[in-house]
This record gives structure tokens, C-alpha cells and sequence, in this order.
């Protein structure tokens, strides 16, 4: 494992990482490609970092090139696009397809953006489906985008040291780099790196679909891009590329496990020496309530009892949850799915719903059968109980500001980026110690409360006894320990996990990958 995963599993507090001098420090010329970037396009937080870490990356010596898909949604951001002179074609399993190229630029630090310009793949209503379903031309959708990414990267006369992908998307663009696809002069000094954002999420297709990626079926192999007989893409991606980085630390030593390898366990603990955890920032111009526009009432550590209360007595009124000020409200914005610990939720919020002094502000939308829940359960307890099930960022803020805590018993979260916001807003996460969850929220032990160093509530297994355990503990300090719970709510929102500290982190990666060293060969049916 890398030197960045050796306290996986430690809360080391983050603090201001020593400004490099940019003038002094040699450019690095990067490149990254993923499939989602705010403020352009966004189903999830592979949005947001995509959108944050390139113009933190800058303020390190970094020259970022982003690119990403001509989405409809990219085209109406708002952002100003303007197309380009450059336009090829791509042949794509028998036809050829033609692309343009567009171009803006991200609005902190004006980072470029190339979007790919093809309507008839990216043009939709959804990134990755609609209400059917997922697309089923992903594989040859997002082939399509890796491949031209790789083109226009030539046509454009881009200097390229590293290649930076984000999860399964853009995990064809190392093969193609390590496979000297197209035999392109940049390829013989860049170096690629993979980031995992979810491992659950990988991008698998029918063997039949390899004709897409452009490489030929050597390539298709068990040391390669086969996994069980399907083609998989964030494997090829694992494989390929130099380096291999996840969003956390604890989340990179998880998924060596069988337990939360999702299948790729052998592989990844196979690359171990390549593979990092670094946690993500957090875009305070954004999330921090001294400055949120969403919020009816700004605050900071200074002042944030009187800010707080404010917000929730506003949060009650919108939810159309009682007022009561000394009743502790629980916030929970998610998806509504296994992974985010739904099916402890709601038997949690079945028992004690109408029968515990304790009211829920619940934003999400997901699966089916959890929506219908939440209905029924937010009109069965409408004073305690205020679900939304919808997308709203400026709900999504006002609960972060107004909830006394904040609810994430994951089974795996890589990083998780609420537990982050909470602890900037003064509100308590009270978590699964998971992935990022564990390296970022210290739990409320009578150790860390004598230290200082405590910023919220960990379960102690994943089940429900253990949820409402912890759910237990958070509620007693908040109710009968209120010097205690003010010492967790400060000591959460003056720690700093903004992108500095994990931007200089990405570069000694992106420096670590171009030392020189001897690139091994390549993967194929004769190693």
C-alpha cells in the first residue's frame, strides 16, 4: 500500500498543508477525463470532485485540460460554450461516427473544458438513463468517448504528463494510452492514473461489445479487460493504468477485501503497491455556512447557536414539522438505496416515528419501495416526519443548516461529502464508520470528548441495535450534555477538508507516477 494509506483507518485532523510556490515548483500537464462535472453535468458526488479538484490542482503547479460528454444538460448550464475548429470520426463496431469538439472553461481558476459533441449518443434527458432505465448503448457511448477523448488530445497538440480518469467511464482511455492506440507521439511519455469513486459501479458489458474499445482481443483476457466472461471497464482501467487512486483511505484498504471488493478484490490487492487513498475535498465557496446563499440565516463558529436556530425553526416551517426549538432534528439527504443504509432507516423510523421526541428532515430520492415508505410514513407522523422526495440543492443546504445532526449509517461510503458539510455547519454526523466516514468523523468516545478531539457518533456494527445505539448516545449529549455537545459541534466546523491538502496530495502521486521506472509490459494472452 502507499505511503498516503498508511494511517487508513486514523482521523488524522486535517490542517493548512504548506503553500507550495508555484513559480518554483515544475508544471505538471494534466489531463482529466470523467463522464461528470459541476456545474456542467451531475447525478452524484463524482460531479462535484471532477469540478472542485481541477482548478485546486492549478493552485499546485498543475495544468488541467478537462474533458467531458456534450450532455444536453452541459449544453444549457449556462456556462458559455463556444464551438471549435476541430471535428473527426471515430469508427465504432462497422460505422463511423462523427464528433466536435466544444470548449469552455470551469469558473474557478478558468480551467479548460472540451466537450465531445455528439448528439445522437449524449444529446438525452438523463447522463446514464431515464426513467426506463439505464441506456443500453452505455458501453458503446462512453467507448466513443474515451476513444475521441484520446484524439482530440492529438488534435489539439495538448502536452500531456498524466491522464487522469474517474471511475468506469474513462476507464477504456489507460488501454488505449498503455496500448499506444493509434501510435500518437503524446502517448510515449504520459502515464495514466485511475480514480475509484465506486467500486460497486463498474461498467460491465457483453464480451460481444470488446469491438468498441478499438483494441484488438489479445486485450480480452483474465490479466486484462475480461471479468466472468464480460468485457469490464473500470477492471481495464484498474489494470492499465500507472497509479490507481480511491477517495479515501480506509476505502482503499476495503476493497482488498472479498467483503467489499465487488469481485476486483484480486486484482486491486495484486496492484497494491500502485494504490492510494486520498480523501476528497470540499468546495467551502460553495458549503459553508458563513457564506451560503441557500440558508435564511448566515452563521459561523462565532455564532452558530443563534445561526442554527435560526435555520431550523426556518426548516420546521418548510418541512411542516412542529417548532419546537429543544426537540433535536435529524437530517438525512441520500439516495434511497441499500448502500446508504436504508434498510435500517426505515424500521428505525417505524419505531420510533410517532412514539421518540425526535423529528426527521429527509430529502432523496431512489428506489421505489423506500419512496413509497417515506410517503406513508411522513403522513402517518407529519409532525415529526418531513420527507422530500426530490433533488433540491437548496433544500439539500438548508437541512445541512438547520438539522441538530446528520444521519449516514452507509454499508460502504468510499468518501461521502455530507459527513463533510455536516461538520462545516455545526451538525452532528452520526455514522457507520466506513470508508471516508471513519477517517473523517471521530467518534464520541469519554477519550476523544477529554481531548477535544470528538466531531460526532459512530455505530458499532451495521444493524439496526447498533443504528439505534448510536442514535441513543447522540440524542443523550445533545439533550443532557450541552457543554459537551457544543465543544463536538466547534471542534467540527474549524477543521478544514477543503481541496488544498488533497490537491498537493494528487500531485505527489502525479510525481511519484512520472519518476522514472521501468513501465513492465503489457498485459496480454502471452505474459
Amino acid at each position: 500500500m502507499s505511503v498516503l494509506d498508511a494511517h487508513a483507518g486514523q482521523h488524522v485532523p486535517p490542517s493548512d498543508p504548506p503553500l507550495l510556490n508555484v513559480r518554483t515548483v515544475k508544471t505538471i500537464h494534466a489531463v482529466s477525463v470523467s463522464s461528470e462535472m459541476v456545474p456542467l453535468a451531475k447525478s452524484g458526488g463524482l460531479g462535484d470532485v471532477c469540478g472542485t479538484l481541477p482548478p485546486a490542482l492549478q493552485q499546485v503547479g498543475c495544468q488541467v485540460t478537462c474533458f467531458l460528454p456534450a450532455y444536453r444538460c452541459a449544453l444549457t448550464s449556462g456556462l458559455p460554450i463556444k464551438p471549435t475548429p476541430i471535428a473527426f470520426t471515430i469508427p465504432m463496431g462497422g460505422k463511423f461516427v462523427a464528433c466536435r469538439l466544444l470548449e469552455t472553461a470551469l469558473p474557478q481558476g478558468q480551467v479548460p473544458v472540451y466537450l465531445i459533441d455528439q448528439p445522437q449518443y449524449f444529446d438525452r434527458v438523463g447522463l446514464y438513463g431515464d426513467a426506463h432505465g439505464e441506456y443500453r448503448d452505455n458501453c458503446e457511448r462512453f467507448c466513443f468517448f474515451s476513444r475521441a477523448v484520446v484524439e482530440a488530445i492529438e488534435q489539439l497538440g495538448l502536452t500531456v504528463d498524466i491522464v487522469h480518469c474517474h471511475d468506469w467511464q474513462a476507464g477504456l482511455v489507460p488501454a488505449l494510452v498503455r496500448a499506444r492506440y493509434k501510435q500518437f507521439r503524446w502517448m510515449e511519455s504520459a502515464r495514466s492514473i485511475m480514480t475509484i469513486h465506486n467500486l460497486a459501479y463498474q461498467g460491465q458489458f457483453w464480451h460481444l461489445d470488446m469491438p468498441l474499445t478499438g483494441l484488438g482481443w489479445e486485450h480480452f483476457h483474465w490479466q486484462g479487460m475480461e471479468f466472468h466472461g464480460h468485457l469490464n471497464l473500470l477492471k481495464t482501467g484498474i489494470v492499465y493504468a500507472d497509479k490507481i487512486t480511491t477517495v479515501s483511505p480506509t476505502y482503499a484498504r476495503e476493497i482488498m477485501t472479498p467483503e467489499q471488493g465487488c469481485g476486483l478484490d484480486p486484482v486491486l490487492r495484486q496492484r497494491r503497491a500502485d494504490l492510494y487513498g486520498i480523501v476528497n475535498g470540499v468546495d467551502y465557496s460553495q458549503w459553508d455556512p458563513r457564506c451560503d446563499r441557500h440558508i435564511p440565516h448566515q452563521y459561523g463558529p462565532e455564532s452558530w447557536p443563534e445561526g442554527k436556530a435560526a435555520c431550523k425553526l426556518a426548516l420546521q416551517q418548510e418541512l411542516g414539522l412542529a417548532t419546537s426549538p429543544g426537540t433535536p432534528l435529524v437530517g438525512i439527504v441520500s439516495r434511497l438505496v441499500d448502500q446508504k443504509g436504508w434498510d435500517l432507516i426505515v424500521p428505525l423510523l417505524e419505531r420510533w416515528g410517532g412514539t421518540r421526541e425526535i423529528q426527521w428532515a429527509i430529502l432523496g430520492t431512489g428506489e421505489q419501495r423506500y419512496e413509497r415508505k417515506l410517503r406513508e410514513l411522513a403522513a402517518r407522523h407529519a409532525p415529526h416526519i418531513g420527507a422530500r422526495l426530490e433533488f433540491s440543492e437548496g433544500l439539500a443546504h438548508r437541512i445541512e443548516a438547520g438539522a441538530d445532526m446528520f444521519l449516514m449509517p452507509s454499508r460502504f461510503e468510499p468518501c461521502g461529502l455530507n459527513q463533510l458539510y455536516s461538520l462545516k455547519y455545526g451538525t452532528v454526523p452520526v455514522v457507520n464508520p466506513t470508508g471516508g466516514l471513519a477517517d473523517t468523523v471521530v467518534d464520541a468516545t469519554p477519550e476523544s470528548i477529554a481531548a477535544g478531539t470528538a466531531t460526532g457518533f459512530h455505530m458499532a456494527e451495521y444493524s439496526l441495535r447498533g443504528l439505534e445505539q448510536a442514535m441513543e448516545r447522540a440524542i443523550d449529549v445533545y439533550t443532557h450534555q450541552k457543554s459537551v455537545w457544543a465543544q463536538i459541534v466547534l471542534r467540527g466546523m474549524q477543521e478544514d477538508w477543503s481541496w488544498g491538502r488533497s490537491a498537493q496530495q494528487y500531485r505527489q502521486v502525479y510525481e511519484d507516477t512520472l519518476a522514472p521506472r521501468d513501465r513492465g509490459r503489457l498485459p496480454s494472452t502471452e505474459s
